[in-house]
């Protein structure tokens, strides 16, 4: 990267001028950190690095300092400056043109690291209870997880994603109920839900379990036949099957959603195989054996207090059943006993008191905590004509499938990313679905649209615009491909139009900024700056555009034009691969 090798030129130039007594009483072994930014007004040149953190230890003003260090620079081809405590660094063409050569020679993996340094991460997001369509939320972590998996993987991780189904408990049970109401009213029964709203809560009532009882009493004719009139009258092994049934069906439906919406997982971990394979009581047994549990008021509880949580928490309950807590704390633990190097969750922002109990078990059973990281998410809220949607958790919703078929999954996933998984998002509906420079996902796309569309151009039939006659394209396809990789880039700065190379500079740099952006957001976990820069990027490029005609006569500045244009697109498809958001040919 571009920045690391200044910062590290810089540093050297540091231990130079201390090696040369020009720091004063700076000493080599004197710690320092310098950042490398791009400085806002662009007369100061293309990168900057403050220096005058230096002033404490070598006991000089920060002009001194950046005018002793800059006199030890080992740079070609750059011009250097010093204003008050900054060093000022302007590349030249032959940096410039390195940059849209290494894309162009690496292509797809342009940008790629080993950050991760093949660090085995398990990934686990969404994990929603199979009782019901995704709402919107689970929207936001199935787009964030999937990238942020995507944007990992770049970056050297050897990544695992998985599902956690949580299908045991009361939740299941109640789905069995609500599907038996809904039968017996496909059979004819007059039969409802409860009105009284605390009874009513026990229940699944929404529509979307109608086409589910449908399809049951097609399936099952005879015992849907057997099934008692009255919910009181179910057997506990109609309930199970019932249970089941609309169990897997939902989890079905959910799983054809997650495909569509480009979000795979190599595994679903249910819960109820978790129980039946002993891990649990297993997981209790360690703890009670470790002397992590007791016992107060015919309750176990853990010591979660002793490891940082605010206070202790029960495992099993009065009646000798285990909390959610108890599974969590065997889940997690199998985690790090198949053998993974971190656990990265995505969870909702109201599961925040949960992090502290997790982390302390896993300090109990022996392990270390950091290995667990929690991405707390926001909320989501969906604005149509200038006002927010109102959302229930049951019925009438606003689900992850409304908005997907409202506005497509491009502009559904982009806008899910967009902002940091801790701010709340607004999702303005219209704005996602209008082709204008207003909507961001249009915007980047429109930019790679753009770019396909110039080398079409460049391969095409042209016409003369005076005598309307046809001429010949300016490229054969094999011709284009050879000046391509023969461009000459010095030939974009041999122009006499500021205006131009100020537009081309600023986009080859913006270019080379995405090496650091991917190492920043997968150190982050933070796939919405991969967001900002296309942004950024798509802006760039269209300014490039206004300024510089690439299908010039000149075919040589053509195809250096060409070329960079080329590199746009690559930089951009590759962003747009990794946030799983397609990155189309033509608009």
């Amino acid at each position: 990267m571009l920045k690391q090798y200044i910062l590290d030129v810089t540093t050297n130039a540091i231990k130079e001028a201390i090696a040369n007594n020009k720091l004063s009483q700076m000493k080599e072994t004197d710690e320092f950190v310098l950042n490398a930014e791009t400085p806002k007004n662009e007369e100061f040149g293309d990168m900057a690095i403050n220096v005058s953190s230096l002033a404490k230890s070598a006991k000089m003003a920060p002009p001194q300092i950046a005018a002793a260090i800059s006199e030890f620079l080992k740079l070609e081809d750059c011009e250097v400056s010093t204003v008050a405590g900054f060093i000022n660094f302007k590349f030249g063409k032959s940096f410039l043109n390195t940059i849209v050569k290494d894309i162009l020679n690496n292509k797809s993996e342009y940008g790629s690291n080993d950050f991760g340094a093949g660090k085995k991460v398990l990934l686990e997001y969404v994990s929603a209870n199979p009782t019901g369509p995704f709402h919107i939320g689970h929207g936001r972590w199935a787009a964030m997880g999937s990238a942020l998996a995507n944007l990992l993987k770049f970056s050297g991780y050897d990544v695992y994603q998985e599902f956690y189904v949580n299908d045991a408990g009361n939740q299941i049970k109640n789905l069995g109920r609500s599907l038996f109401i809904r039968v017996k009213q496909e059979l004819g029964q007059k039969i409802d839900f409860p009105s009284d709203e605390v009874e009513r809560k026990s229940f699944y009532p929404g529509d979307y379990l109608v086409p589910l009882a449908k399809e049951f009493v097609l399936e099952e004719k005879e015992f849907s036949k057997s099934l008692p009139e009255n919910l009181a009258d179910l057997k506990p092994e109609q309930l199970e099957k019932l249970s089941g049934y609309a169990k897997l069906k939902m989890l079905d439906l959910q799983k054809n959603l997650l495909n569509k919406f480009n979000t795979h997982f190599d595994n679903f971990y249910f819960e109820t195989d978790l129980h039946k394979s002993g891990k649990v009581e297993a997981c209790v047994k360690k703890l009670k054996e470790l002397d992590m549990l007791y016992e107060k008021e015919g309750a176990v509880w853990f010591k979660s207090s002793l490891f940082g949580d605010d206070q202790d928490r029960v495992l099993k309950k009065t009646d000798g059943s285990n909390t959610y807590l108890t599974a969590d704390i065997a889940y997690h633990h199998d985690k790090i006993q198949r053998g993974f190097d971190k656990l990265i969750n995505i969870w909702g922002a109201d599961h925040h008191g949960y992090v502290a109990r997790i982390k302390a078990s896993i300090e109990a059973l022996g392990d270390n905590p950091d290995k667990l990281e929690v991405l707390l998410g926001q909320l989501v809220n969906i604005v149509m004509n200038g006002e927010a949607v109102r959302m229930g958790k049951r019925k009438n919703m606003v689900t992850l499938e409304d908005l997907i078929e409202e506005v497509g999954v491009d502009a559904t996933r982009y806008w899910m990313i967009i902002r940091s998984i801790d701010t709340t998002l607004d999702f303005d509906i219209e704005l996602a679905k209008s082709k204008s420079d207003d909507n961001p996902v249009f915007y980047v796309q429109y930019a790679h649209a753009r770019a396909c569309s110039i080398f079409r151009n460049a391969k095409n039939e042209r016409i003369n615009i005076e005598t309307k006659e046809k001429i010949a394209p300016l490229f054969t396809e094999t011709e284009l491909q050879k000046a391509i990789s023969e461009a000459d880039f010095n030939l974009l700065w041999n122009v006499d139009d500021e205006k131009s190379i100020t537009s081309t500079r600023k986009l080859i740099l913006k270019l080379e900024e995405f090496k650091n952006v991917i190492l920043q957001a997968a150190k982050y976990r933070a796939p919405y700056l991969l967001c900002k820069y296309l942004q950024e990027l798509s802006g760039c490029f269209h300014q490039f555009y206004t300024f510089s005609r690439v299908l010039t006569e000149d075919k040589n500045l053509a195809a250096a034009r060409l070329a960079l244009v080329k590199s746009v697109s690559i930089v951009i498809k590759i962003a747009l691969d990794i946030l799983a958001v397609d990155a189309p040919s033509r608009m």
